[in-house]
């Protein structure tokens, strides 16, 4: 066989082997969506959509209310994408450009480095090493003078233990600053050097040179850089079980106690000895799927929204 009619059959392949690779990865998502239906199914049947929004958790008599856990993810991440995004931001536009070149390496290896420590070292330095810290200082400070304060004082009203939903939310905001600012700085350098040029050469500041071309430019991959990060703060696991106190109970204070759905379902899953209680945490995955899958549809319709305003 020569050459050119090798060639033909060879594409032919490997459009077959790329095109079912492709099909794995749906076949697989539809897998774990089945697995999760099926194993809802007994607890939904039992309490109906009430285990929504009722805040009652009670494995001795068998009764599940999902509210404390999925309102307390949502806060944790929120609140981590609040203080990691303006960071990560910072410290990307820092080392493309501001920082000259011996500095913006080793700290780009450092980012890195952050990015690859697994999660359950930073849950073990959060409880052993920042929620003491933290306890002893900053809740002390804020129990004393904000709690106090009309409308907002609930917020803080919490016995300084150091563990708690603000606590775990601030581990996670330190684990996706090393996601988003290496996701952005990548971006950042795909700018065209003769767009920065031109626009220093009409007398732009840095800060326009960023405002008015590096962001318009990267817009969506900054997106997806943020996006990364909530779909991560979203879905941590172990470090956010080490440092947000594990109760089921729905509070104002972000100083308390708390638990996401993936804490739950880590703490619970290996003791649950009833259907009920199996399908309950099950059910918890599910909802979380679908968050997730929310928050991925809303960004994907905001970068479409964006392309069609940008002309594209």
């Amino acid at each position: 066989m020569s050459v050119k009619q090798f060639r033909p059959a060879f594409d032919r392949g490997f459009h077959n082997l790329t095109f079912g690779l492709s099909m794995f990865v749906l076949l697989l998502l539809v897998a774990i969506l089945a697995f999760l239906v099926m194993g809802s199914i007994p607890v939904l049947q039992n309490q109906g959509l009430s285990f929504f929004i009722s805040s009652d958790w009670n494995p001795v008599t068998d009764v599940y209310g999902a509210l404390p856990a999925i309102i307390q993810t949502l806060i944790t991440a929120i609140i981590a994408l609040l203080i990691g995004v303006p960071v990560s931001f910072g410290i990307a536009i820092f080392l493309t450009e501001l920082s000259p070149a011996w500095i913006a390496r080793p700290v780009g290896m450092a980012i890195e480095l952050l990015a690859a420590i697994p999660s359950i070292i930073y849950g073990m330095w959060g409880l052993f090493v920042f929620a003491p810290t933290f306890g002893a200082a900053l809740q002390r400070w804020t129990m004393a003078n904000l709690a106090p304060i009309p409308v907002i004082g609930p917020l803080f009203a919490s016995p300084p233990m150091g563990i708690g939903i603000f606590t775990a939310s601030i581990i996670l905001a330190i684990m996706i600053v090393p996601f988003i600012s290496a996701m952005m700085r990548d971006v950042f350098t795909t700018v065209p050097a003769v767009l920065k040029e031109s626009a220093y050469g009409l007398g732009c500041t840095r800060w326009e040179v960023v405002y008015r071309i590096v962001l318009p430019y990267c817009r969506a991959g900054t997106v997806g850089a943020v996006m990364l990060g909530l779909g991560r703060a979203l879905g941590e696991t172990m470090a956010v079980t080490f440092v947000i106190g594990n109760s089921h109970r729905l509070s104002a204070s972000i100083m308390g106690p708390g638990a996401t759905i993936s804490s739950s379902i880590a703490n619970e899953f290996v003791e649950a000895d009833s259907k009920l209680h199996t399908s309950a945490l099950v059910t918890l995955g599910l909802t979380l799927f679908v968050i997730t899958f929310i928050v991925l549809a809303v960004a994907r319709l905001f970068l479409l929204r964006l392309k069609k305003q940008a002309g594209h």
